[in-house]
């Protein structure tokens, strides 16, 4: 069976891994890797190294970022990416292609691929994020694809309502916990020296803009950068970087403002890694931000997660979420509470076991009734 793997920044292919090593090893499946986004950004972290140490037989790439983060770069993206796709689809085929979650680029290569009537497996549809435009996204991607995989029985009703279908619809859980219960992080020692993190508790940090709120994110990262100065004065922070979204820049410029402001509080990070991002959320004191690995993967880590603002608004969660209005104080006094808290000790809703297997299983179902 030729399957193709989208994949379009280094988060969906985090998501993936467990998934794509499965496969790789599965004489079932002929796999071929289709990398574009902001895996080829070196501003970004060019994560296309990353997928390149996986040794897969086959990996394209398609460049297609446009360098602005504006509205009009964002939308001139969109449909240099459906061009380069429409080429693409054009000239490979293949039995299934999967895509995951909300991206602009992922939306993108999906459209350009529905006139050639390519079959799409979307994992993580079903979901609602208000405060991102991404949800608009997901859903065209959803409207899509074929075969469906959701992260939870609430966002597989969702899905079977957009699509009026119960066809071809699975609650799998959240992929991105498949080896969870096995994960071993880095040593301590070893991971606080490679990134010369002081021998103290740190917070882990993942903004990104909202980008329904356009007009409201230059306040939200003045909020973000203050809030962060103040709280880095106690516990030492560490920020992942924004992704490629309209406005992202602006938090990047902030965040890279702070460091200079407070440099020995602070270390930013462009791309960890699935395995050190882990590593870095196993060791964390908690999560704040408004990422969606806060909402879907902190609570298998016994972490609280103080939630800002309204991008994850819609996503179910589980009992370690501390929602916060994007205000400076609010997501300071916010902060204190969860830090009083200590560990969370209830259930991620989002985990189930086997998922790459029982996706591995559903999808060989699937090419057979083809």
């Amino acid at each position: 069976m030729r399957i193709g793997i989208l994949t379009s920044s280094r988060a969906d292919y985090g998501i993936y891994l467990p998934l794509l090593e499965r496969m790789k090893t599965d004489s079932f499946f002929e796999m071929e890797i289709i990398a574009f986004g902001t895996h080829l950004s070196k501003s970004h972290g060019y994560t296309l190294s990353d997928i390149e140490k996986g040794q897969y037989v086959c990996i394209h790439t398609i460049s297609s970022m446009i360098s602005n983060d504006n509205e009009q770069s964002i939308a001139s993206s969109y449909g240099l990416t459906v061009l380069k796709f429409a080429d693409f689809w054009e000239s490979h085929s293949y039995d299934l292609v999967f895509c995951l979650g909300d991206r602009f680029e992922m939306s993108a290569a999906v459209q350009a691929g529905i006139p050639f009537g390519i079959k799409f497996a979307h994992i993580h549809g079903g979901e609602t994020t208000l405060g991102a435009i991404d949800n608009v996204y997901r859903h065209q991607i959803t409207l899509a694809s074929k075969l469906h995989f959701t992260a939870t029985d609430v966002f597989r009703k969702k899905v079977i309502n957009l699509t009026d279908s119960l066809d071809d619809v699975y609650d799998v859980g959240s992929l991105s916990l498949n080896d969870i219960k096995s994960f071993v992080p880095i040593d301590r020692a070893a991971f606080f020296e490679e990134f010369n993190i002081p021998n103290e508790e740190f917070i882990l940090v993942t903004f990104h803009p909202e980008t329904m709120s356009v007009q409201e994110n230059v306040k939200y990262a003045q909020a973000m950068k203050n809030a962060l100065a103040t709280i880095s004065k106690e516990t030492f922070v560490i920020i992942t970087m924004p992704n490629a979204d309209t406005q992202g820049s602006v938090y990047r410029e902030a965040i890279e403002k702070l460091k200079t402001e407070c440099p020995n509080r602070l270390l930013l990070i462009e791309n960890f890694g699935k395995i050190k991002y882990f590593s870095a959320m196993y060791y964390s004191k908690l999560l704040l931000g408004n990422t969606s690995s806060g909402i879907l993967e902190a609570a298998s880590f016994g972490k609280y997660v103080v939630n800002v603002g309204d991008r994850q608004k819609g996503r179910i969660q589980s009992g370690n979420v501390l929602n916060c209005e994007f205000e400076e104080r609010a997501i300071i006094v916010v902060v204190s509470k969860a830090i009083i808290f200590g560990s969370y000790n209830g259930d991620n809703i989002y985990f189930k076991i086997n998922v790459a297997n029982n996706i591995i299983k559903i999808v060989k179902e699937f090419y057979a009734s083809i």
